[in-house]
C-alpha cells in the first residue's frame, strides 16, 4: 500500500511549528526516510512550496513539491489517478484534506497512527543522520545533466 504523506501539515505537528525552515524540512525528510527504510512500505511526502522545485528520490520515500495549486490538491489527484485509490493511504491531520481523500476513494491514517506503525521514536543514529547527506542520493542526482546548473 502507497502511502501519501500531507508534509507540512506533518511536519507542523511533529516539530510544533507553523512555518518549519528548510533545516527542519531536511531533519524531517531524513527521519520519515528512515523510519521507512527498515520496512518494504513505500511513500510519497508532499509539501507546498514554489513551483518548478525538482522531485527527490530517498530509497523508499519520494519528495513532491506542490505546484501553486497547493500539496492538498496534488495528493487528492494522486488517489483519484491511482489504479486501486482504496489501496491508497494518506497521511494527515487534516480534517478537510481526509474528507477529500475519502470522496476520491482513498485511505486517511492519522499521524500518530503512522508513526506508531513505523517506530514512535528515531533511533539515535537517525537522530545524528538527521543533518547529513546521502552521499549516493547525491552522486545520482547530480550525475544527471538536467540537474547540474
Amino acid at each position: 500500500m502507497p502511502y501519501l504523506l500531507d508534509g507540512n501539515n506533518l511536519i507542523g505537528s511533529v516539530r510544533r511549528s507553523a512555518r518549519p525552515s528548510d533545516a527542519d524540512r531536511t531533519a524531517f525528510i531524513a527521519e520519515i526516510a528512515d523510519r521507512l527504510r527498515a520496512t518494504r512500505a513505500r511513500a510519497t511526502i508532499f509539501f507546498d512550496g514554489p513551483a518548478g522545485e525538482r522531485p527527490t528520490s530517498l530509497g523508499s520515500l519520494s519528495v513532491r513539491v506542490a505546484d501553486e495549486r497547493g500539496a492538498d490538491d496534488a495528493i487528492v489527484r494522486e488517489v483519484e489517478k491511482a489504479a486501486a485509490p482504496a489501496e491508497v493511504i494518506v497521511v494527515t491531520a487534516d480534517r478537510g484534506l481526509g474528507s477529500r481523500v475519502r470522496s476520491a476513494g482513498g485511505k486517511v491514517l492519522g499521524p500518530s497512527e503512522f508513526f506508531e506503525r513505523f517506530g514512535t521514536r528515531t533511533t539515535p543514529a537517525s537522530r545524528e543522520m538527521a543533518g547529513k547527506v546521502d552521499v549516493d542520493e547525491w552522486m545520482r542526482y547530480f550525475g544527471d545533466e538536467k540537474n547540474r546548473e
